[in-house]
């Protein structure tokens, strides 16, 4: 077998489900490990950094927005991570998005649509230029090649999917994207019918990058459309 596309941890406290998963994930051609709960699953983080988390909420011993929590506080390098949640945790979720999760996937759902997750979320490391100059102004630089962002200074701490987004708004500045077409060209999920996770990552950008997030500097909101970058 040639070597996999990336390594994958998947964390769930019901075997069947980490077992089907973890095949699916295998036939696309990842390195999978299966964690069955909380400490598993940091033990795992811990012992060999995988490239992406499928991580459950709902987790005996420490439950998944805890691992959430302790992966952000430790991991460096901003190891990407899938929520899995029922269909009633969205309070859950919206806190997992907020603390640096990269997407989501709703219970029941289908193995062939979270290889797309993993995939489309991966994809952009692979794909990452490698020579593009920063991006200078004044106050914040984006750095594309060290996928890395420094506001008044200082580096800021970005997820993948944050970095992303900031890159993508500021690569295209002054020009105004709906919440639809920044799932479909950031996300690449174009049925992709919540859009309520583009709201939240721009709420964490804000507070990330902007003096003041409450009136933003960068990152405008286009009332009735969606938002924009200001140079």
């Amino acid at each position: 077998m040639d070597r996999a596309r990336g390594s994958v941890l998947v964390v769930d406290d019901e075997p069947t489900i980490g077992e089907v998963v973890s095949r699916y994930l295998e036939r696309a051609g990842y390195a999978t490990r299966v964690a069955l709960d909380g400490p598993g699953a940091l033990a795992a983080v811990a012992s060999e950094r995988p490239d992406l988390v499928v991580l459950d909420l709902m987790l005996p011993g420490v439950d998944g927005l805890e691992v959430m929590r302790r992966i952000r506080e430790t991991d460096r390098s901003r190891v990407a991570v899938i929520l899995l949640t029922a269909k009633g945790e969205e309070s859950d979720r919206i806190v997992g998005l907020r603390l640096g999760a990269d997407d989501y996937v709703v219970k029941p759902f289908s193995p062939a649509e979270l290889v797309a997750r993993v995939d489309a979320v991966l994809r952009r490391v692979e794909t990452a230029p490698e020579r593009e100059a920063p991006l200078d102004f004044g106050d914040l630089v984006i750095d594309p090649a060290g996928r890395r962002a420094l506001a008044g200074g200082e580096e800021v701490a970005l997820t993948q999917r944050e970095f992303e987004l900031l890159l993508f708004l500021a690569r295209h500045p002054g020009q105004a994207f709906t919440r639809n077409q920044l799932m479909d060209l950031v996300w690449r999920y174009s049925f992709y019918t919540d859009t309520s996770t583009v709201t939240v990552h721009i709420r964490r950008l804000r507070a990330k990058i902007e003096p003041d997030p409450s009136r933003p500097r960068f990152i405008e909101t286009v009332w009735g459309h969606g938002y924009r970058f200001s140079p």
